[in-house]
């Protein structure tokens, strides 16, 4: 009976220390993935702002300009777009709309962005675009891969419209828990006028011909939870310039925006509440279940070399008494 018994303990041994590294290194690439149909909003916030006034083309101090950035998803177009590139696509149609103190549009850029599921690198396909111009990403763009590691990585810039180094910093704390600081710098670079214009009739091509050109510059920092890859926080000290041409009235230049962009309170605790619950998830098949199961394995075996052992030990040699002699 402990013959059997070891056996069965031995091939269940066998089955989790095996199931351990299947988990990780096999199933978990497969079934992490960002979910084609998620939504997620953002209100981003510039207190004491530098905003240009188009009426009389000065820049004027705000109190606040609000930043609302949107990613839907678009399953429609992304199941057509897995049909020719064999892997599990995500698009996402994004939109960051600007507004200043009064509540009116300062500026709306809409985006796509298609990347790979899995690993979150871009998938060039038709429909990808900044702002209604066709681009090609090259590096990451909102999110970085699952498993995050202490090194640099390409970022797309969709104001200007190519991709830089984004530079790991070292590791930190952001409320409880541990993340990766990254930071990416953007020199003045010259970047095309919004296709959208807050004021009526002002167009890019209206703008072109009086030979005034937009600038911006910018440095972005995130703070990521390594395990999801998700950014838990995020800043830009954002500026934007018009330079030159005979808009300006004979000024080099003129600011159009500059200020600090953060990230509103509520949108940061909604956020780190929800990276929470996900790195559960991923640590789940990372960590806890392959190395639960290896260590089970481990019991199992050696329950099962103990029992092995007490079925093959020797029974004790029996001796038997001499019958008593009677006279």
């Amino acid at each position: 009976m402990r013959r059997k018994t070891s056996l069965v303990l031995l091939a269940l041994a066998v089955f989790f220390a095996a199931l351990s590294p299947l988990l990780r290194w096999y199933a978990f690439p497969r079934l992490a993935k960002i979910p084609a149909n998620q939504y997620q909003d953002m209100v981003l916030e510039a207190k004491d702002a530098t905003l240009l006034d188009y009426g009389s083309m000065t820049a004027k101090k705000v109190s606040k300009i609000t930043i609302v950035q949107t990613l839907k998803g678009n399953v429609e177009a992304s199941e057509k777009i897995e049909k020719t590139a064999g892997k599990d696509v995500v698009v996402w149609d994004g939109l960051s709309y600007v507004v200043g103190p009064d509540g009116k549009m300062v500026s709306k850029i809409p985006e796509r962005y298609i990347f790979d599921a899995h690993t979150q690198d871009p998938v060039h396909a038709t429909g990808e675009m900044v702002d209604g111009d066709p681009v090609k990403r090259a590096g990451i763009e909102f999110k970085w891969p699952f498993l995050t590691e202490k090194r640099d990585y390409v970022y797309f810039d969709a104001q200007a419209r190519t991709s830089a180094p984004i530079h790991y910093m070292g590791t930190r704390n952001f409320r409880g828990l541990d993340v990766y600081y990254f930071e990416q710098t953007i020199p003045w670079t010259k970047v095309p006028f919004p296709k959208t214009m807050p004021v009526q009739g002002i167009t890019p091509a209206s703008l072109a011909k009086t030979g005034t050109t937009r600038w911006y510059t910018t440095v972005r920092r995130f703070w990521v939870e390594p395990v999801t890859g998700a950014p838990v926080y995020g800043e830009e000290l954002h500026k934007e310039e018009l330079r030159g041409g005979t808009l300006l009235g004979g000024r080099d230049k003129v600011t159009v925006f500059a200020g600090d962009v953060k990230m509103r309170e509520d949108y940061i605790r909604h956020t780190v509440d929800l990276v929470e619950s996900n790195r559960t998830l991923v640590l789940l098949m990372t960590s806890y279940l392959p190395w639960g199961f290896l260590v089970l394995g481990v019991l199992l075996l050696a329950l099962s070399l103990w029992l092995e052992a007490r079925d093959r030990r020797p029974a004790p040699t029996r001796v038997d008494e001499p019958e008593p002699v009677t006279a």
